[in-house]
């Protein structure tokens, strides 16, 4: 794990503390920031394999730095911030984070999420599994070897975790999976906040490949057990 570099965006300076701790005892390499500007510069100049970034932060909020780094960077994002509605979680989410945590948080819990989000970012990437270069159904098209999601000819901008329940699906198409297979299949974990994290993923991903999201043809909920690729 001593491998990993994560980087806190917080203008907390106990909050920095307490996660700089809690990671630092599990091996990784911590950097820190006091606000979005300042993370943004660190992103931009240092290798960081994942991020951790409060929401509202002074100079650069949570929201802008998400964006900016998702226009050069697919390196796992998680939001941990005050902010509790569910409006809050779908905005972080459906801007490129990969996960969300409400404060007050157990730092227990944040290790683990950073565990598992580093796993399966780089250790449990279907990018490299022996099982071809291209994953289809319908209209879409996988490149597993650059990590691209195409619609047609039109390549079709996803965060990594998006991707990743897309390919889950699209390599058993006409299977259920429940949101909690989907989270475990995700993760190797399971928390019970990610069953909305699941449906907000899902929401977002049908916005950005069915022609009527409300009518899916590819991402179709089967009711009382999840959700299946194709009708």
């Amino acid at each position: 794990m001593g491998n990993y570099r994560i980087l806190i965006a917080e203008d907390d300076v106990d909050i920095i503390g307490v996660l700089r701790l809690y990671l630092e005892n599990e091996g990784y390499e911590v950097l820190a920031a006091p606000d979005g500007e300042k993370a943004y510069e660190i992103l931009q100049k240092e290798k960081v394999d994942l991020g951790l970034f409060d929401i509202m932060m002074p100079k650069m909020d949570g929201y802008k730095l998400i964006r900016k780094v998702r226009e050069f960077s697919n390196i796992p994002v998680i939001i941990i911030s005050a902010k509790r509605e569910d409006s809050d979680r779908i905005i972080g989410l459906d801007i490129g984070a990969d996960d969300y945590l409400t404060k007050p948080f157990n730092p227990l819990e944040v290790v683990a999420r950073v565990r598992s989000s580093l796993r399966r970012y780089y250790d449990l990437n279907p990018s490299v599994q022996p099982e071809g270069r291209e994953l289809s159904f319908g209209d879409l098209r996988i490149d597993q070897e650059k990590m691209i999601l195409y619609k047609g000819e039109e390549e079709i901008s996803v965060t990594p975790t998006e991707l990743r329940i897309l390919m889950l699906l699209m390599k058993n198409p006409g299977r259920v999976y429940t949101k909690v297979q989907i989270a475990e299949n995700l993760s190797g974990e399971y928390f019970l906040s990610e069953e909305n994290t699941v449906m907000v993923h899902i929401s977002n991903l049908r916005n950005k490949i069915e022609e009527d999201p409300k009518n899916p043809n590819y991402l179709v909920t089967v009711r009382g057990l999840g959700y299946k690729m194709g009708k």
